[in-house]
């Protein structure tokens, strides 16, 4: 449950992911199940595919300073 179901709010919370980027949320676009939110790192843009549910709890908008956690065990690179 999320903060917006009455769960209390953790003041700080610590990650083991390295990887934190800050950023601007540019768009958040909602469709069925799943929210694409558009983030402005440092004039690169990233896109996570979070729930809808995600997005309500956190009260994501545009224009609201976020912090981008990238987790991955595996980063691939293709070329033709």
């Amino acid at each position: 449950m999320g903060a917006a179901n009455g769960a209390a709010r953790i003041p700080s919370m610590k990650l083991s992911a390295r990887n934190m980027l800050s950023g601007t949320v540019l768009s958040v676009t909602k469709g069925t199940t799943t929210a694409h939110v558009t983030v402005d790192v440092g004039g690169q843009t990233v896109t996570s595919a979070i729930t809808n549910e995600a997005v309500e709890d956190l009260g994501l908008a545009a224009g609201q300073a976020v912090k981008v956690v990238i987790k991955s065990s595996d980063v691939m690179i293709g070329v033709d």
